[in-house]
């Protein structure tokens, strides 16, 4: 029973400390898709996959100056997230987000316009910043690609 009242009182110490300190916290989001434009024509159809596994860096400077670097991978959607929680005074200012590879070997070219995203982060916290997606392409196209429609 002791155990449990001085359990009690630290929690309200701990409680008390965090509300007396004002340190109020922010969390900010990243996302975005990793693509394989199968027809290297640099437009998202239906003949374009998501990519599992792709590597993708996310580089930020906090307001404090501070640099900090995160790693992610894509998921079976091809979706990447890097989100933190961190004292407002030293949330995200701006970023770049690039893709580092894609262990495909069907598709592991980087598309022209996929070298990185520069993006200043002034979202609320709890909202989060969508990257546009990232785009691999093939070495070769299909033979596909290259019919045309005629109506």
């Amino acid at each position: 029973m002791e155990s449990k009242s001085k359990n009690l009182v630290l929690g309200f110490v701990v409680l008390a400390v965090s509300l007396i300190s004002g340190v109020k916290s922010w969390t900010g989001e990243i996302h975005g898709r990793v693509v394989c434009d199968v027809c290297a024509d640099s437009s998202i159809g239906p003949e374009d996959h998501v990519l599992e596994g792709a590597e993708v860096a996310v580089l930020c400077i906090t307001k404090s100056g501070q640099v900090v670097n995160y790693q992610a991978f894509t998921n079976a959607k091809g979706i990447y997230t890097v989100a933190e929680t961190m004292p407002e005074s030293d949330r995200w200012n701006a970023c770049l987000a690039r893709p580092i590879s894609s262990f495909h070997d069907h598709c592991n070219h980087p598309g022209e316009r996929s070298t990185g995203m520069k993006f200043t982060y002034n979202r609320p916290s709890g909202h989060f910043h969508t990257v546009r997606p990232f785009v691999y392409q093939p070495s070769t196209a299909p033979s596909y690609c290259s019919e045309t429609v005629i109506e």
